[in-house]
């Protein structure tokens, strides 16, 4: 008798090689024989910045709810990362905020929520080599995609390069994730299989970023020196803000934030100005007195708040769905990028296991789950950035504007109260939804909670202070 016939090996493919694609690649190398990553640039071997993620040169925070997803996907990255200068610091023992209404948050210690505080490039650089040194998966850099390969109800692979005058060849696999950023095509490439346009939602509220890497002052290398933040008041336009960040290497990472008429440059001689005058407290322009550049500011305009719903698309196709900023793209202040898309990695790899990984509406399920943790950060960002002169062609909605009133109760409760800034933290860490604010303790807190007098500066303590030459 004849051999039967060995079973098809099963493929998957992840258009971008980002954080939010690593991450997707590390779920799907469980439950597929063979994973490509395909990837626009030529992607660095360690922590070194690439052409095709200039936001790396800013801010970036990853909240709990972030690392707790990450650290699932890949056991063992927060010590990895950590071992490489990386800070794991208390939310909000580590953290000095001043609210956009104003008030300054007190410290406390019993705090459940902590963050990663590095560069991007390091985070990045440590989330690759984890996924790209597992067995079957293959990096195909330097390469960009040109399009899905399939029809209107099934794609089959994507499209690349294959030489001069525009041929293409086709990569085949069972599923195609787009995880390829704020550029993704992934719209117009539906509409070429002959789906309907897909809602898209854009709140831009013209935030301008500089940031800039400083030396830090040589007498915080001791401490573990907290993340310094001064928030904007949409309420105030223009809305001007600014955070330190304590980056690997005894350095500071500062990016400093405007909205249209208040946006910071990238003149050197203004940057430290800037943070010394334009914003709500000089904290942050003190601190960098006696730090020193290292870097020359570097701007950016890439920071509008834009979701494309689909979950809501009315036909979808099989093998093909859509991950991080490739969905939704979040205002860069808020730091909820990459905990969106850890946690969307996280929804991916339940949906396959429930559902089958090539199973018919499979990919449909994977584009509806990812929209839960994708909604809860739109919800918190956009209830902000819309108040903004000319962010939205629409006022927010009703929904929105109770979201933002409350969210506003519970910061100014916060900041007197610490059980209700636990409860705001849950939130904003993207631990729980935002029913977590309308939870009897909450209620509790908001109503009857202690009230203190708001702190008149910022609550560095004395050591903190003295290391950074404040006196």
């Amino acid at each position: 008798m004849p051999d039967a016939p060995a079973a098809r090996r099963r493929t998957a493919l992840v258009i971008g090689g980002s954080t939010a694609g690593m991450l997707a690649a590390s779920v799907l190398t469980g439950r597929f024989e063979q994973v490509t990553v395909v990837e626009a640039d030529r992607l660095p071997q360690g922590p070194e910045p690439r052409r095709g993620l200039p936001q790396a040169h800013h801010a970036h925070l990853l909240w709990s709810g972030g690392v707790a997803a990450m650290e699932e996907l890949l056991p063992g990255v927060t010590g990895e990362l950590v071992g490489r200068g990386a800070g794991l610091i208390g939310v909000m023992a580590d953290l000095v905020s001043k609210a956009p209404s104003g008030q300054w948050f007190r410290r406390f210690t019993d705090s459940r929520h902590h963050m990663i505080v590095c560069s991007r490039d390091l985070l990045d650089a440590v989330v690759r080599a984890d996924v790209l040194g597992r067995r079957g998966i293959t990096l195909l850099d330097g390469t960009r995609v040109a399009g899905l390969a399939g029809d209107e109800g099934r794609v089959t692979g994507v499209r690349v390069p294959a030489g001069p005058g525009g041929r293409t060849t086709t990569l085949h696999a069972d599923l195609v994730i787009d995880a390829s950023g704020r550029a993704s095509h992934a719209r117009a490439w539906l509409r070429e299989l002959g789906h309907a346009p897909v809602e898209e939602r854009v709140v831009d509220a013209g935030v301008a970023y500089a940031s800039r890497v400083y030396a830090a002052p040589a007498g915080t290398a001791a401490l573990r020196y907290p993340v310094v933040n001064v928030q904007a008041d949409p309420r105030d336009a223009p809305g001007r803000g600014g955070v330190v960040v304590p980056i690997e290497g005894d350095r500071w990472l500062v990016t400093l934030s405007g909205t249209r008429g208040g946006e910071p440059t990238a003149d050197p001689e203004r940057f430290e100005h800037f943070a010394l005058t334009g914003l709500a407290d000089p904290v942050i322009g003190r601190l960098l007195a006696r730090a020193e550049p290292l870097t020359d500011p570097v701007t950016t305009r890439s920071t509008a708040n834009r979701r494309r719903y689909y979950e809501r698309a009315g036909t979808w196709p099989d093998g093909f769905a859509v991950l991080g900023d490739a969905v939704a793209g979040y205002n860069p202040v808020y730091g909820h990028g990459l905990s969106v898309a850890a946690q969307s990695a996280q929804a991916l790899g339940r949906v396959l296991d429930r559902y089958g990984p090539t199973a018919p509406g499979t990919a449909r399920r994977v584009q509806r789950a990812v929209a839960r943790p994708v909604g809860n950060a739109w919800n918190l960002a956009v209830g902000q950035d819309a108040y903004y002169p000319g962010a939205a062609p629409e006022p927010p909605t009703p929904v929105e504007r109770l979201l933002t009133a409350y969210v506003d109760r519970t910061v100014a409760a916060g900041s007197q109260d610490p059980r209700a800034l636990r409860g705001l933290l849950d939130v904003m860490s993207l631990k729980t939804p935002p029913t977590r604010l309308f939870a009897p303790d909450m209620l509790w807190a908001l109503c009857f909670g202690p009230r203190r007098r708001p702190l008149p500066g910022p609550p560095l303590s004395r050591a903190e202070r003295e290391a950074a030459g404040l006196g």
